[in-house]
């Protein structure tokens, strides 16, 4: 799995005691005594005039254009059935590692299409004799203009198995243009990979090309002659709007990339390659003659479409995509418009952030993909190849990154989940966690073990009965399902896990403690050398679990598994800390039960991972208290000033493992902040999961000022949308340009972490949405808290459009001289509600008002500080309480 690093999972909520309901709208004023501190065309033929960026303009999207370096910048569109990824030049190099060279191009799960798709114009090729000026990502398009009236636009259009480009002309004269569009498949299976025992050369089988009807039409069919093996056929079409004048057939059609210079299988890459060692596709062309009118634009249409169902079912995906463009591009446009509408907000002393959170949002969206007929089978980490288990009709998920992690992992699926909740997103993150119960169950034989890495083909990579998994993930599972219950107070859906969440519990315990001291051994987070046998992440989500799954016990009144869970709890939180707490580092200890330490069963180990800051991280919720992290509050503020030092941080966010003084013979490339001598190097890699993490922590303790959560947030926030970090405008990456982790642009397309992962909207959703402006659902117990909390050094922060179960929440906080006021609505939400301000450091209560009238509050003591809570009266939709 490296050199990415597997993850965890974020905070919880504040439990609160409210009143109220329906459509309320109030405004909470708390005077205090001390002053706070701080698109594209839109016509399907050569004879029509518009463009469809236009289209896309039309439906309002935010765009983010990018004109350096374009040709070593990877461009990526999503839909949920298809996806492609060339640079942004419009051109194709072999990209990805998992099998070199091959991730990119142009894919519908679980079989790439397409290497790509190229078009000459009068005898010179986009991106090569005609190169790209500018390059535009969008809400759901992408645009390349070339200068000389000529732009190319994009699109995946959601439900359909096909990538869509317009190609938009416009002369000053009328004239006939040649173009010619090549095309070269590569039809293979997202497993095997290029490592893996089968391996992707052996599963691969030559393509075959054809024309019919005026598309070029290319098949990969029969049985890979590897064992176990079933018969396949895979199908891709390549069309127009527009009928070719001629057509041609052949071994290469790649456009300006021919001849392919072919990316080795192993070994040192050149900087830039056009085909793998294990590429057996083939190629073709067509060509058309296009009429331009004088000063009218004009747009062709392309389909590449496809299937792994046989030639029919890929001809019905091409007409569905080829048949009306424009219209489909109109409907992605609007849907796209529909999400970013959603959790809107307004930051207006934080603007960078405000704009991150509406492209995380989109990079949410920009993830989903799905597949069906998945064949699960254990291929433990690549080594084996067996007969299936059984079969999953239909799976959806979170991709977890773009190019080399499009898949559903569990890790990657509950750190995003927070996230996606945050984003009003709440039925993708249902249906990966539906996917993941049923594949695991499958898989597993319903021990209650959550599977790892499971690939659209139904391969799981990791995470079986069999293989160490990742102990993290099967603890985190029943938080997930409890945070989709508490924002949509859907018991149908929490009583479709619930009988799994039980089972994760019950299973770690059963098999991964086998020492019996309540320290979970396995995998967790970080999978590095040196490392104890029980992982603090691992402990630390634990304890947030067994909290959560007692919860959903009481609430399903199954008294037995609720005493069971808040009985383990309690003992793993009262020996936390004189167990993991380690003085000397300033922090909590990465692992315990050193393996060269038979021994000593306990040796607490500190290597100064990341992984250091989930206890801060990790919220648990405790009947009639308010929600708090694991770690103590004096040990809180410790460790996170300790990680807030430069040998932790870099100019984009946190290290994946911080400096100090080692034993590893790599030595110590930066400063020391703590005495203890670790036994591996650092790691001056920052991921943007890392970052997020440290920002939700700090949120956690009310530390919102601009040496705090800001620096974690905008790190995040940078590498998305600052032209001077960016590869892909609006995209979060994988991992931030870092002292260890050089930038993407900067390395080859075979050798770089993702463009785009979907993590890393969780260090800016949730803590905008969750924790700035408070916005804290308990529906399953008919409860709603909204206690913001300005940044330091900021006046106001606002949302609106937040959902919330069948409704929506929209929140204004501002900081006037001495007055905070907190204005609310709730919208089609049946909960008793809170409203409420987290005061400013020192700050005392004058008075409290609710519609200029004084009212009685509660004065609550939490880890973010000191809360005042008012309750919202009212049970009809009518009722407004308004602040002055």
């Amino acid at each position: 799995m490296e050199p990415r690093p597997t993850t965890s999972q974020p905070p919880g909520r504040r439990r609160t005691r409210t009143a109220g309901a329906g459509l309320i709208a109030a405004a909470l004023l708390v005077s205090v005594a001390t002053q706070a501190s701080g698109a594209p065309p839109t016509a399907s033929g050569a004879d029509r005039s518009s463009t469809a960026s236009s289209a896309a303009r039309g439906a309002g999207a935010t765009e983010l254009s990018e004109t350096t370096r374009l040709s070593d910048r990877r461009s990526l569109v999503v839909g949920d059935r298809a996806y492609a990824m060339g640079d942004e030049n419009g051109l194709y190099p072999a990209t990805g590692w998992h099998t070199r060279g091959e991730m990119g191009g142009i894919w519908s799960q679980p079989i790439k299409l397409l290497d790509g798709i190229w078009f000459g114009v009068d005898g010179g090729w986009l991106g090569k004799q005609l190169p790209a000026s500018k390059y535009t990502s969008g809400h759901g398009y992408q645009r390349i203009d070339y200068g000389n009236g000529i732009q190319r636009t994009d699109f995946v259009p959601d439900g359909i198995r096909a990538t869509v480009v317009g190609l938009t002309f416009k002369s000053p004269q009328d004239k006939t243009v040649k173009l010619d569009v090549d095309a070269h498949s590569e039809l293979m299976p997202a497993y095997p990979w290029g490592g893996t025992t089968p391996n992707a050369g052996q599963a691969n089988l030559p393509d075959t090309g054809s024309y019919a009807d005026g598309t070029l039409r290319f098949r990969d069919q029969g049985t890979s002659p590897i064992p176990n093996a079933t018969k396949h056929d895979y199908n891709a079409l390549v069309g127009s709007s527009l009928r070719p004048t001629a057509h041609a057939l052949g071994a290469n059609h790649r456009g300006p990339q021919d001849p392919a210079v072919v990316c080795p299988m192993d070994g040192t890459p050149p900087a830039r390659c056009d085909d793998s060692a294990v590429g057996k596709g083939t190629g073709g062309r067509l060509t058309y003659s296009v009429k331009l009118k004088a000063n009218q634009q004009t747009t062709v249409w392309f389909a590449m479409a496809g299937s792994d169902e046989g030639p029919a079912a890929a001809y019905r995906e091409y007409r569905r995509a080829i048949g009306n463009p424009e219209k489909l591009l109109k409907a992605k446009t609007r849907a796209r418009e529909q999400i970013a509408g959603q959790s809107a907000v307004n930051l207006p002393g934080d603007k960078l952030l405000q704009q991150s959170v509406e492209w995380s949002k989109q990079n949410l969206a920009d993830s989903v993909q799905e597949a069906r007929d998945l064949q699960i089978r254990d291929v433990n980490e690549g080594k084996d190849y067996p007969a299936p288990a059984g079969t999953v009709d239909s799976a959806r998920w979170f991709g977890a990154g773009f190019p080399d992690y499009p898949w559903l992992f569990a890790t990657d699926g509950e750190y995003t989940a927070y996230a996606a909740v945050a984003a009003g997103q709440f039925d993708t993150v249902k249906a990966h966690l539906k996917s993941l119960q049923e594949i695991s169950d499958i898989l597993n034989h319903r021990s209650g073990k959550v599977a790892h890495e499971v690939m659209p083909t139904g391969d799981v990579y990791f995470g079986s009965n069999q293989s160490a998994g990742n102990t993290d993930e099967t603890v985190k599972f029943p938080s997930i399902v409890a945070l989709l219950w508490r924002w949509t107070g859907d018991d149908r859906f929490r009583d479709q896990l619930y009988d799994f969440s039980v089972r994760n519990l019950k299973y770690v315990y059963r098999e991964l403690d086998k020492d019996n001291d309540g320290w979970l051994e396995g995998l967790a987070n970080v999978e590095r050398n040196g490392m104890g046998a029980e992982k603090l992440d691992s402990t630390v989500y634990l304890a947030r679990g067994l909290r959560d799954l007692a919860d959903l016990a009481a609430s399903k009144r199954d008294q037995q598994t609720q005493q069971w869970a808040t009985t383990k709890a309690e003992d793993l939180e009262k020996r936390f800390e004189s167990q993991w707490w380690v003085q000397q580092a300033f922090g909590y200890a990465d692992s315990i039960d050193d393996p060269a330490d038979p021994a000593n069963d306990n040796k607490p180990i500190f290597q100064r991972h990341w992984t250091g800051v989930t206890p801060m991280e990790a919220v648990l919720t405790k009947p009639g208290k308010p929600d708090a992290p694991l770690a103590s509050p004096e040990h809180a503020k410790i460790a996170l000033d300790q990680r807030e030092k430069a040998c932790y941080t870099g100019e984009f966010g946190l290290f994946h493992t911080g400096t100090g003084p080692t034993a590893d013979p790599a030595g110590n490339p930066g400063p020391s902040c703590d005495s203890v001598v670790s036994a591996v190097k650092s790691e001056r890699a920052i991921f943007s999961l890392n970052t997020s993490i440290m920002a939700v922590a700090e949120g956690n303790f009310g530390r919102l000022g601009r040496n705090q959560q800001q620096v974690y947030t905008t790190g995040n926030a940078r590498i998305q949308l600052d032209p001077k970090v960016w590869e892909t405008p609006g995209a979060m990456p994988e991992i931030a340009p870092s002292p260890d982790a050089p930038a993407n642009i900067d390395r080859p397309f075979t050798d770089r972490s993702m463009a785009l992962q979907a993590w890393g909207a969780y260090g800016v959703l949730w803590p905008v949405v969750h924790q700035q402006l408070g916005v804290d659902p308990d529906l399953g117990h008919g409860k709603l808290a909204v206690v913001p909390q300005i940044p330091g050094g900021q006046q106001k922060v606002a949302g609106s459009n937040i959902k919330v179960g069948r409704g929506s929440v929209d929140v204004s906080a501002r900081l006037v001289h001495k007055d905070l006021w907190t204005d609310v609505k709730v919208r089609g939400v049946r909960a008793d509600v809170t409203i409420g301000a987290v005061l400013p450091a020192g700050a005392k209560v004058a008075k409290v008002s609710v519609d200029g009238r004084s009212t009685s509050y509660q004065v609550v003591t939490t880890s973010r500080g000191t809360e005042v809570r008012v309750a919202a009266h009212g049970s009809s939709t009518s009722v407004r309480i308004t602040v002055k």
